[in-house]
C-alpha cells in the first residue's frame, strides 16, 4: 500500500528502504509523514529478486508496505505516475536515497578494482529529484561514496544537484561520535533548495558531544537475559542466537572473555587443534591483517566493530558475545545498531533478519536526521536531548554541554593554581 497525501505534514519517500531504518527516525517524528516506499528485496547474488524479505520488516513497524521493485530499472515515466498518484502533483518534501553500498565498501577488496554496477544507482537519483523536485534529499553510504576510487559517482551526482539549485553537504563520520555503540564509518549527504540552506549533524552536535560509557557494548546489552546457542528468549522472539556446531562453539569456549579473538589460541594448549586451516596458514605467515576479528568477541568498554550485512556467523567479524558463548542474538544486534527495544524483525529466516540490521541506516542516526531535515524547513534548531531516539541504549542524560566541561576544567585549574600559590607562601613562611 502506498499513501495518497492527506494530510499537512512533511511527506518523505525512501528508496532503497530496506528494513526501514531511514523511515523509521522520519517516522517517529511528529513532523514528517512516510507516503511510499521502494526496495527490489535482493538477498546474496545467488539468491536472487525478492529473497530478503525486508519488506516484510518495514511493514511490521511503519504502516505502509514497499514497492518491491528494482530501482535500477525505473524510467522517467513511472516516476512522474508517483508524483501524480501520490503527490497529486505537488514536490516532495523529503526524499531519502540510500543506494546499496556494496559496490563501495572497502569490506570487498575488490572494490578498490573495479566499479561494481550497483555504485551507478547513485547517479539515478537524479532522477528521482529532476522529477519529484524534493525540497531536501538525504543519502547514507559507506565512506568510500566521498573517498574511494570511485567516488566519481556521487560527484556526478552532486553536480546535477547544485546545477538543479541545491546546496550540498557531505561528511564522514564515525557514527559512535553521535551515540550509535558502534565504530561505523559511513558518509551521510543532506542537500536542500531551501532559502535557509543546508544544515548537518555536526551543527546539529555542535558544542555537545556524547560520554564514553553510553556507547559501550556492556551500555547496550548488559541487561538483557543469558542464552544459548540456538535458544529464544520466551518474551522476545528475536532475542535469539542460532545454532552453532561443536567445532564452532569448542572454539568460541577457548577464546578469552571480553574482547578475544582467536589469535590468542597460539598460546593456549591445544590451541592449534581448534583452528581452522586459514587460521593456521595466517600463523605460519605471520600476517594476520583484520583477521583476528573473524570468531572474535566484543569488548565490554568498547562500542561494537562495524555490523555488516553477514553478521549472521561468527567466523564474519567480531561478533560474538562478551562472555556467552554464541553469536550476539537478533536483538543484540539490532540495539547495537541502534533499533529501538520495541522493533519487530520478518523476512523468513533469522539469517536475513541479521541481514536487514547489518544493511539498515542505524534508526539512532536517523531520527537525528529527521530533527536536522527539520530545522532545514522550520529554521528553529531542536534541543539536542530532544533528538535522543526513545528506545535504544543513548539517554539525554548522555550529552554533555562543552562549554559546561570547559568551565570546570577552568575551574579545576583556577582552584589548583590558587592551592600551588597558597603552598608556596607556606613555604617561604617555613623558610623564613
Amino acid at each position: 500500500m502506498i499513501k495518497s497525501v492527506q494530510t499537512n505534514s512533511l511527506t518523505v519517500i525512501d528508496l532503497f528502504s530496506g528494513a526501514g531504518g531511514m523511515s523509521l527516525g522520519f517516522h517517529l517524528h511528529p513532523a514528517f509523514e512516510i507516503v511510499a516506499a521502494f526496495d527490489g528485496e535482493f538477498g546474496k547474488p545467488s539468491s536472487g529478486k525478492g529473497k530478503l524479505g525486508c519488506n516484510e520488516t518495514y511493514r511490521s513497524n511503519i504502516p505502509i508496505t514497499p514497492t518491491a521493485v528494482d530501482l535500477a530499472h525505473i524510467e522517467d515515466q513511472e516516476i512522474e505516475a508517483i508524483r501524480a498518484e501520490i503527490l497529486h502533483g505537488m514536490d516532495l518534501d523529503v526524499l531519502s536515497a540510500c543506494p546499496p553500498c556494496t559496490g563501495f565498501s572497502r569490506a570487498n577488496p575488490n572494490n578498490h578494482l573495479a566499479d561494481d554496477h550497483r555504485n551507478s544507482l547513485v547517479v539515478r537519483t537524479e532522477k528521482w529529484v529532476r522529477i519529484l523536485r524534493p525540497n531536501v534529499l538525504v543519502m547514507e553510504n559507506a565512506r568510500e561514496l566521498l573517498r574511494g576510487n570511485f567516488s566519481h559517482h556521487f560527484r556526478e551526482l552532486r553536480k546535477s544537484l547544485e546545477f538543479m539549485g541545491y546546496q550540498v553537504h557531505a561528511s564522514v563520520h564515525m557514527l559512535n561520535q553521535f551515540g550509535l555503540p558502534q565504530r561505523r564509518e559511513r558518509a551521510l549527504v543532506i542537500a536542500s533548495k531551501l532559502p535557509g540552506g543546508v544544515k548537518s549533524l555536526e551543527d546539529l552536535w555542535s558544542g555537545y558531544r556524547v560520554k564514553e560509557a553510553a556507547t559501550t557494548v556492556h551500555r547496550c546489552i548488559a541487561s538483557l537475559p543469558n542464552i544459548q546457542a540456538g535458544e529464544k528468549l520466551a518474551d522476545d522472539k528475536f532475542h535469539i542466537s542460532p545454532s552453532m556446531n561443536e567445532d564452532s562453539i569448542a572454539r568460541l569456549k577457548a577464546i578469552p572473555k571480553n574482547g578475544g579473538s582467536w589469535t590468542d589460541l597460539r598460546f593456549q594448549k591445544n590451541g592449534e587443534q581448534l583452528m581452522t586451516p586459514a587460521m593456521k596458514r595466517y600463523v605460519e605467515a605471520e600476517d594476520f591483517g583484520s583477521h583476528p576479528d573473524v570468531y572474535g568477541r566484543m569488548a565490554w568498554d568498547r562500542p561494537a566493530v562495524t555490523i555488516k550485512r553477514e553478521c549472521s556467523h561468527i567466523g564474519n567479524g567480531r561478533y560474538a558475545h562478551p562472555e556467552q558463548d554464541r553469536l550476539c542474538s537478533v536483538r543484540e544486534m539490532a540495539l547495537l545498531q541502534g533499533f529501538p527495544m520495541h522493533f519487530k524483525f520478518g523476512g523468513g529466516s533469522v539469517s536475513n533478519m541479521y541481514r536487514h540490521i547489518g544493511d539498515a541506516v542505524p534508526p539512532l542516526i536517523s531520527y537525528q536526521l529527521a530533527h536536522v531535515v527539520h530545522w532545514i524547513f522550520t529554521g528553529k534548531k531542536p534541543e539536542i536531548r530532544d533528538c535522543v531516539l526513545p528506545g535504544t541504549s543513548l539517554l539525554p542524560d548522555d550529552i554533555q554541554n562543552m562549554k559546561h566541561i570547559r568551565t570546570g576544567q577552568l575551574s579545576l585549574l583556577e582552584h589548583q593554581s590558587e592551592r600551588f600559590e597558597e603552598q608556596a607562601a607556606e613555604k617561604l613562611v617555613t623558610l623564613g
